[in-house]
């Protein structure tokens, strides 16, 4: 075949591909309009139902908003009525208030229009009656000047001699009277003022409770082991002498296993003593200059607590403003005692005494509590300088500028100076509550206990007691007698014979009440 013949059927292909492509492009178009169609139909569709079910739902909405808008319009509405209604019932109820109130001041007025009516009568009728009676006591008066000078006519004596000689009569007739009167007058007064005496310190003592504190003289520390004890005495003693040496106290090594004991009289010195050689044991390091460094510290340490311990009580009783020295003393008695009783305790327990007795006796209570928070500061220094406790601490006061009062308080609770006022007497009271109480104190409870024995020493010794039972701290004796060797009036006389006893051996504070019971019992059986 030649290249003509092939072009031409070329040609022929191409263009019977063209149209069979062509017939097949349109085939497909006609597909993808029809799709389209029905896509458009069907979004139309859903469309159109979405529209309804919306539209039906905000009709409901709308129809739910209505109603409930109506039912808030109702219930305003009825609260409105509600509110009215009671509005016109309350003026209702003041409207017969005031009815009622305006009867009542009408009745009153009436009321008191007869009570003046019935004044006015009253007057009328009194006038006459002074007028009646001023008649009479002229008509009296006549006759007395008459029968005056009949009498003096016929006894010759004038009016003022007459009643002189009568009074002279009758002063001699009631003198007696008058004497037994004033003394049972006096009598009286004395038992009601101790009985209100003894009223207002039981009233004060039930407030009071106080713990016993035991004096000592030396402090123990516990050691890790028994090896610590040769490292506190060091080489050849040098250690334990340089501590002895730094704190002014004894250490005391025996063969009692993990202690070593520090004794001392002076309480501070003790205590700072104390703290270093627990520092010194739980360190581990000792040698000299170690305890000096040691004994240092606790130095400071005690001293901060001594200031912290004086300003909490100085807070505690009110007392903002005492000096910084006072302050300093008062924290130094923490580490005193007296007779076993702890001071810094006894002062502010006497000083919470003092308070309630002044707040009994209508006195300054923010006073007498300064009175007797201060009474024994002298105690702080009476170891280091000259003369009693009272004196001491009554010079303090002064150079710190206290009151009189506290200055007195403070130099006369022992009854040493002249006092001018009531607050170191109220000092003295509250300082015999606090400290000769049965066992504030070790030698006041041997004392105490010794005069309960004693008591009933005295009265089981006499014939015809049975058994004596000291009760109520010492204050009451109760002595069984036997019936059958005294009789009642026996009885009486061996009770104020124990009284009397009592009285002259032995020392006590009040009153000590005997009661002596005498009991018979007769038993028979009925068989």
């Amino acid at each position: 075949m030649d290249i003509g013949s092939l072009a031409v059927g070329a040609l022929a292909g191409v263009a019977v591909g063209g149209v069979v492509v062509g017939l097949m492009m349109r085939s497909r178009r006609g597909r993808i309009e029809e799709e389209a169609r029905r896509e458009a139909e069907q979004t139309k569709q859903r469309l159109i139902e979405e529209g309804k079910t919306e539209a039906a739902r905000l009709k409901a909405e709308e129809s739910e908003n209505i109603l409930k808008r109506r039912k808030e319009l109702e219930k305003e509405l009825k609260d409105a009525l509600d509110e009215q209604r009671a509005a016109e019932k309350r003026l209702e109820k003041r409207e017969d208030l005031l009815d009622r109130k305006l009867s009542d001041l009408e009745r009153k007025e009436e009321k008191l229009q007869r009570r003046d009516q019935d004044l006015q009568e009253l007057e009328q009728k009194k006038q006459e009656q002074l007028k009646a009676i001023e008649g009479r006591r002229r008509d009296l008066e006549g006759m007395i000047d008459e029968e005056r000078r009949k009498l003096t006519a016929i006894a010759g004596l004038t009016p003022e001699m007459a009643k002189g000689i009568l009074l002279e009569r009758v002063e001699a007739d009631i003198a007696g009277e008058i004497a037994e009167m004033t003394m049972r007058a006096v009598n009286r007064a004395k038992e009601h003022a101790d009985g209100e005496a003894r009223k207002v310190l039981i009233h004060t003592i039930q407030k009071i409770a106080s713990d016993f504190v035991a004096e000592n003289t030396v402090s123990t520390i516990d050691l890790p082991n028994d090896d610590m004890k040769g490292r506190i005495i060091g080489r050849e003693g040098r250690n334990i002498r340089a501590f002895e040496k730094a704190t002014g106290v004894d250490v005391i090594v025996d063969d009692t296993p993990g202690v070593v004991v520090l004794s001392c009289f002076e309480p501070v010195r003790r205590e700072i003593a104390r703290v270093a050689m627990e520092k010194l044991t739980a360190d581990g390091r000792i040698h000299p200059t170690r305890i000096e460094e040691a004994v240092q510290k606790a130095e400071q340490e005690v001293t901060a607590l001594i200031e912290k311990t004086g300003r909490e009580v100085a807070v505690e009783f009110n007392c903002h403003d005492l000096k910084p020295r006072l302050c300093n003393l008062l924290g130094r008695l923490r580490f005193r005692t007296s007779y076993g009783q702890n001071i810094l305790g006894h002062v502010r327990e006497v000083a919470h005494i003092c308070g309630l007795l002044a707040m009994e006796l209508r006195l300054d209570v923010q006073l007498a509590r300064r009175c007797g928070l201060l009474h024994d500061i002298g105690k702080a220094l009476d170891q280091e300088m000259e003369g009693t406790h009272p004196q001491i601490g009554m010079e303090i006061a002064k150079q710190c500028d206290e009151r009189i009062e506290v200055v007195e308080s403070i130099g006369g609770h022992h009854g040493d100076i002249e006092l001018h006022s009531l607050y170191p007497i109220l000092v003295q009271i509250a300082d015999a509550i606090s400290a000769a109480r049965p066992g504030a104190r070790r030698e006041s409870l041997e004392k105490y206990i010794q005069r309960m024995k004693r008591l009933e020493e005295i009265a089981t010794q006499r014939k015809g007691i049975e058994k004596a039972f000291a009760i109520q701290a010492g204050r009451e004796i109760r002595v069984l007698a036997k019936a059958e060797e005294l009789n009642d009036a026996d009885c009486q006389l061996v009770a104020r014979d124990i009284a009397k006893q009592i009285e002259d051996e032995l020392n006590y504070p009040g009153e000590v009440r005997v009661t002596l019971i005498r009991e018979a019992r007769f038993v028979e059986y009925a068989r």
